[in-house]
């Protein structure tokens, strides 16, 4: 149940070489107005961008409204224009080519103004394409690349006079980099044309409408029949219901129609003020999830489809690579913590991003493990086909069912924790975690380094992490919230651990940058006397994980030479721990577990903690500057 498994047909074509952007699609063809359908689809979608929207409406003539600012600008925008129409298209960017502005918002259009088209994604050749269109006489008004891509489909049609998906299926064979578009041509008012490579796109099958969307939340609340496209493949869709996807090659593809799971419910804040608190507050529930079917707390045992098939090369794997980014990438750290302590496997964490582009040794003996909430991470399906291409075997952990991840690795484990909106992770690194967690209890007890008793007591203490989750979040809510209106004039900030909390500093202070744009480093405690040290001073905090039995006197040790140096603590402790309390200016207690554990509960508070810092501080907690969910720039 949740495993990842994928036929060979569906492997993610290589991944570009060049930054990606994660915006969101949303389109509409059926017989009700667009444009509410548009405009609410874009609101799901802003978390993957949120610098400039656009909308394309067909009523006779195209009608295209662009706006700098949020989805709400741009409905503000378009209150006295003719919104009319029962097939639109809707964009919310995070730029990359181009500044954010009117002129460089999605959609974009054709030099004879027919076309009109939205697009995520890079177009490696732009500059080459771009150079060649002109000398046939076409001028560009914006700075993007995906101005170049529609008019390459009105030269491709103009030239050979063809259809819309025919000149979108020619045209894209001259793209080189990555993509998910909609078209829409003004002369064929009942139809629309999308297709993908490296980028993700769902079309969502209604009663007498369709939809298509970067992702499934803008189609739950009209159906919950979707077909995923695959890489390089161009799907037309028209207002009588008929649908046709081919190749780049031109041939014709059966849809494998797909229920969602995805619940509308998820989708909506539920009383919270912002989808970042929600979403810490579905950690019980989505821990709960994750671990559901997996493991028998009673029985003490832990299973994961996804494993069975490649069970013995995991047994016997020389070595493990984890590759991720940001917050996925402080999950690896945690994993390799779990794998070499309880299942004596060698392991190294990579950022993918690096491990691409340095000539890594890979054998055919490693385990790569790949981590991503949205399975679309470009640097990720890179560095994967790399390791693929050398015989590895590739394991993914993610959270998007038919994600570009899920598709590349031989097998795999979905974390099944809902939709993420918040753009800084949170219930999705518990989640990854929890999983992680799971296998390497696995592991450790298959390959004979994890007594049985020592292994179905972690099981037992794993089963109960949900419900210490949620005591810690009623327990230390309101002294998180007092103890954020002490240091939300910060400039500053510390985050020290020690072992398997090392990596939870760097997520602390990963979530304090993110959302209240304070500088924060995380840091080995033992390291603080290697240079953080001379930084300290009554102005800054330092955040202190100090949860640890096996390091308990080396962390009181680091606390006090803090201390001496006119230090601020807030120190991370386990409930009852009067020592460290006497000597930390603030404590937040969490339950007791086991120390392999500890992870699950220390990173609640310092997700609270930055939660409502940035939020006294006047910041938008789910759409921090600057930032995209699942975005890699290089």
């Amino acid at each position: 149940m949740g495993e990842l498994k994928s036929p060979p047909r569906q492997l993610a074509a290589k991944a570009t070489n060049s930054d990606y952007q994660m915006c969101g699609i949303v389109a509409y063809i059926g017989l009700k107005e667009a444009y509410p359908i548009v405009i609410k689809g874009l609101h799901r979608l802003e978390y993957r961008g949120y610098d400039s929207a656009g909308i394309a409406l067909q009523n006779g003539q195209l009608n295209v409204y662009k706006k700098k600012g949020k989805v709400s600008d741009l409905e503000e925008f378009t209150q006295d224009k003719n919104v009319s129409g029962s097939a639109g298209m809707g964009h919310t960017r995070w730029a990359t080519h181009g500044k954010p502005d009117d002129t460089n918002a999605h959609p974009h259009i054709s030099g004879n103004q027919r076309l009109v088209l939205i697009h995520n994604g890079i177009i490696e050749n732009y500059a080459v394409l771009k150079s060649a269109l002109q000398k046939h006489g076409h001028d560009f008004v914006s700075e993007t690349d995906t101005e170049v891509l529609v008019h390459l489909i009105e030269e491709v049609q103009q030239r050979e006079n063809l259809h819309l998906e025919e000149a979108v299926r020619q045209a894209l064979t001259q793209v080189h980099g990555a993509y998910a578009i909609v078209v829409m041509d003004r002369n064929d008012p009942d139809k629309l044309v999308a297709a993908r490579k490296s980028s993700p796109l769902v079309l969502g099958i209604g009663k007498d409408e369709f939809l298509i969307a970067s992702d499934a939340t803008p189609i739950v609340e009209h159906t919950k029949k979707v077909v995923y496209l695959n890489d390089e493949e161009v799907a037309t869709v028209t207002r009588d219901g008929r649908m046709t996807i081919k190749t780049l090659r031109n041939e014709i593809m059966t849809p494998t129609i797909q229920e969602i799971e995805l619940e509308i419910e998820q989708l909506e804040k539920g009383g919270y003020d912002f989808f970042m608190l929600k979403e810490i507050f579905e950690q019980p529930a989505t821990i709960a999830e994750c671990m559901r079917g997996r493991m028998n707390a009673e029985k003490g045992w832990v299973r994961l489809g996804g494993m069975e098939e490649y069970k013995k090369r995991m047994i016997n794997a020389q070595r493990m690579i984890i590759l991720g980014c940001g917050t996925s990438w402080h999950a690896g750290m945690i994993a390799e913590y779990l794998f070499e302590d309880l299942a004596r496997i060698p392991v190294e964490v990579e950022y993918a991003s690096e491990f691409r582009y340095r000539n890594p040794v890979v054998r055919d003996q490693d385990i790569v493990l790949a981590i991503s909430q949205s399975g679309e991470t470009a640097d990720t399906l890179a560095a994967l086909e790399l390791a693929r291409e050398r015989g590895a075997i590739t394991y993914g952990i993610g959270n998007v069912v038919g994600s570009s991840i899920a598709r590349m690795t031989h097998s795999g484990s979905y974390i099944h924790v809902g939709p993420e909106i918040g753009v800084a992770s949170t219930k999705a690194f518990t989640g990854q975690v929890t999983m992680l967690t799971v296998m390497a209890l696995l592991l450790g007890y298959e390959r004979g380094f994890l007594p049985k008793s020592q292994y179905q007591k972690l099981v037992q203490e794993l089963s109960l992490i949900p419900g210490k989750v949620d005591r810690l979040l009623e327990n230390c809510h309101e002294q998180v919230k007092y103890i954020a209106g002490e240091f939300k004039d910060a400039t500053n900030a510390l985050y020290l651990g020690r072992g398997y909390n090392f990596p939870v500093a760097l997520e602390g202070a990963l979530k304090l940058k993110e959302i209240s744009y304070i500088h924060a480093e995380g840091y080995p405690a033992a390291e603080m006397k290697h240079g953080p040290i001379a930084l300290i001073d009554e102005n800054m905090p330092v955040f202190v994980i100090a949860t640890n039995p096996s390091a308990y006197d080396k962390i009181m040790s680091n606390i006090q030479e803090v201390k001496a140096r006119k230090g601020v603590v807030v120190a991370v402790v386990t409930e009852g721990d009067q020592s460290i309390k006497k000597l930390a200016d603030y404590t937040i207690e969490i339950p007791a577990t086991e120390e392999p554990l500890t992870p699950l509960l220390s990173v609640v508070p310092l997700q609270l903690l930055a939660y409502h810092i940035a939020l006294l501080r006047g910041c938008n907690v789910d759409q921090p500057r600057n930032l995209a969910k699942s975005v890699t720039v290089e």
